[in-house]
């Protein structure tokens, strides 16, 4: 939520820096109008309150002097009348600007690259070397059913399209990589959290999903309650409606939960593998801290999120999102892109993003400076990283030609020593 104060005074930079996430400027004239009237209602609304308590006097003592008041009593019906009917216009118009304002998204940072497509996104750099096969790359797809782990098939006649069984040591990869997650992001000062999975309408405004993206998520029939579409939604609305303790910023958290997407508007994009599904699990990091130190927090969530792949020894990209690229909460997005050979080309594994005081608004979590005043934390979120991308990734970056996949070095720990899956 942007702040409204800033729009009245500043409403020309408001409008020059939506345009450039596609916000027509007429949608900020049309909350200012609404914002206008309504404060125009409030001093109409006072004022007549106010004569009406100095007419309410002036009965009271016509009435201890044993004068007539019917004339006064009669008027003050009137006006409470119409007071009555301005606060229920005041109500609606409190509602409009909320609406409104609830759907315009956070002001992008100065160094995001303007754009209104993808295309233009920065890279940042680049890390690693794309494995060097001699034999023609498969899909992790294709190589996951080969191998007997994964089951697409099986998914659809359960569930339908874009779920999937995964079996044995698939089972056991995408737990693995899921532990090893964990156990680094708790190591480098995470607060590991296991958090609900079914959440409230309120919890989904506070991030940033509510209203304008409902078709995005799955609904429980009948109840105003939604199934997570990422763990940042618990986490970050574990604070809302409180004030954290100065002195317990920054706090870090991380959590494994299921991610569940409808994917609405996804039509035949990612239909096969591992890429774009309806469910899937996802590590997720969300950091609060003082708004002087959110940009240095996001640099450290990217190149946290980074060593996770180096430590996979998984070539990797980061970009810097364009401005209309990025989520509707975000004031900057750094993604990391990890190489896929059989596509020949690097896909998002994870986003890292500040979404400055823009949660922090919607959910209402503050801390109390220095001079105890109440001020709102920057809020930031980054996934670390995505466990079926990652699992993807991994089949198809250690493939062998004989059909066999490599298990990461880090990872056999985790897979009880197993160094290759076989069939």
């Amino acid at each position: 939520m942007l702040d409204l104060k800033l729009i009245r005074t500043e409403p020309d930079f408001i409008k020059e820096k939506l345009a450039t996430r596609g916000v027509d400027p007429a949608e900020i004239d049309d909350l200012l109008a609404l914002d206008e009237k309504r404060r125009s209602l409030i001093v109409k609304s006072e004022t007549m309150k106010a004569q009406r308590n100095t007419v309410s006097d002036e009965i009271s003592q016509l009435k201890r002097n044993k004068q007539d008041a019917d004339d006064k009593i009669t008027e003050m019906r009137q006006v409470s009348a119409d007071i009555k009917e301005i606060d229920n216009d005041l109500d609606d118009l409190k509602t409009q600007v909320h609406d409104a304002a609830a759907h315009l998204p956070n002001i992008p940072d100065d160094s995001v690259p303007v754009g209104l497509t993808e295309d233009g996104s920065v890279e940042l750099r680049r890390w690693g070397e794309k494995p060097n096969m001699d034999f023609t790359a498969k899909a992790h797809y294709e190589i996951g059913e080969d191998l007997g782990i994964l089951d697409f098939e099986a998914g659809a006649k359960v569930s339908g399209s874009r779920y999937l069984y995964y079996l044995g040591l698939g089972a056991r990869l995408e737990r693995a990589v899921y532990n090893f997650f964990l156990d680094q992001n708790t190591e480098a000062g995470f607060k590991e959290v296991l958090p609900p999975y079914i959440v409230n309408d309120d919890s989904m405004y506070g991030t940033g999903q509510f209203p304008k993206f409902k078709e995005d998520v799955y609904q429980l029939r009948d109840e105003e309650m939604t199934l997570i579409p990422t763990a940042e939604v618990p986490l970050v609305n574990y604070y809302r409606d409180e004030v954290i303790p100065e002195e317990d910023l920054p706090v870090w958290f991380t959590a494994l939960t299921p991610a569940f997407r409808s994917e609405a508007g996804s039509a035949g994009r990612d239909t096969r593998g591992l890429i774009r599904l309806h469910q899937f699990n996802k590590v997720e990091m969300v950091k609060f801290c003082k708004p002087e130190n959110s940009w240095d927090e996001l640099e450290h969530l990217t190149k946290h999120a980074e060593d996770l792949l180096q430590k996979l020894g998984l070539a990797y990209h980061v970009i810097t999102l364009t401005t209309s690229d990025m989520s509707f909460t975000a004031a900057k997005t750094n993604d990391l892109e990890v190489w896929f050979p059989e596509q020949n080309t690097y896909r998002e594994i994870s986003s890292c993003s500040n979404t400055t005081d823009f949660q922090a608004r919607r959910a209402h979590i503050q801390y109390r400076d220095d001079n105890g005043k109440l001020q709102y934390v920057h809020a930031l979120n980054g996934s670390g990283l995505a466990v079926g991308r990652t699992v993807a990734a991994i089949l198809e970056n250690y493939q062998n030609a004989d059909g066999s996949v490599t298990v990461p070095e880090v990872l056999v720990p985790y897979m009880g020593g197993v160094t290759k899956i076989t069939k």
